[in-house]
């Protein structure tokens, strides 16, 4: 997410700290119309947020980036929450690239979702591209009511064209009615031992996770899916690969590697049709 440049200071006093800053929504159900609203939206530093219109009473908001992030040293954070049967969507408007910054600390970027009873809560961003000499460490956490449903998309990529990658880590931890659902840690780049092996990537520099969590999973559960070259797809540029799998919750779990954003996001909208259809 980068429309506008920060500029450090000229100064050799100039602070090492980086950039702090949270947005919060907050997706709630009116009374009187049955639509959601947003009674809470608020923006902070490179979070400029935007309300888009949205099919029926749903509530969508396009996350816009107002600077540069994350640099190294900054911590930044997403707050979402969707009310007892709130229907609320999250999109950003470009991708976010994490880049060096004037401090060797790593830069941290928390998103932190609740859903409560009935509603449901789409996370679908653009991808985060980790830029050469960059140090970030992501985490999102997901609190999820029993009845809750949620669509969330992750994607990385490695490096911008022609350039090595930064350090990446990043952690998902999602909790269904107090119980943990996923708990997963990846890391990637510098620091990270056998990351770009025929094991684990393979020479890929895109990949990326799509989760859905939905009460129709406990009697129809999600099936195995194989997606592109792993389902015997030959295109003959490296459609890339992944694999769509039940998880026990109820829910169902895509992860996929492809060469480029372009065709890892095409694996994973071929996995969200599959676990819609489900």
């Amino acid at each position: 997410m980068t429309t506008a440049l920060r500029t450090p200071p000229q100064t050799a006093a100039a602070p090492a700290a980086g950039l702090r800053a949270t947005a919060r929504i907050v997706a709630r159900v009116d009374e009187e119309g049955g639509a959601t609203r947003l009674p809470v939206l608020d923006g902070d530093g490179p979070f400029a947020l935007r309300r888009v219109r949205g099919p029926g009473g749903q509530a969508r908001v396009c996350v816009v980036g107002a600077m540069s992030a994350p640099l190294g040293g900054d911590r930044l954070a997403i707050e979402a929450t969707a009310e007892a049967g709130a229907a609320l969507h999250l999109t950003a408007a470009a991708a976010t690239v994490a880049l060096p910054g004037r401090t060797a600390d790593h830069a941290t970027y928390d998103v932190r979702l609740r859903v409560d009873d009935g509603a449901r809560l789409d996370w679908l961003p653009e991808p985060l591209i980790s830029a050469a000499g960059s140090a970030l460490r992501m985490t999102t956490t997901v609190e999820l009511a029993p009845t809750a449903h949620l669509v969330l998309r992750e994607e990385q990529v490695l490096g911008r064209s022609g350039e090595e990658t930064g350090a990446l880590r990043s952690r998902i931890v999602v909790r269904r009615g107090g119980r943990t659902l996923l708990d997963q840690e990846t890391a990637y780049g510098p620091g990270a031992p056998g990351w770009d092996t025929s094991a684990v990537l393979d020479g890929h520099r895109a990949l990326g996770q799509l989760l859905v969590v939905k009460p129709e999973f406990d009697q129809c559960p999600a099936e195995v899916r194989l997606l592109g070259e792993a389902a015997g797809e030959r295109s003959g540029d490296g459609a890339g690969q992944g694999v769509l799998a039940p998880l026990a919750g109820p829910a169902a779990l895509a992860t996929a590697v492809a060469p480029d954003a372009l065709r890892l996001r095409r694996l994973l909208d071929e996995a969200a049709r599959s676990a819609a259809a489900g």
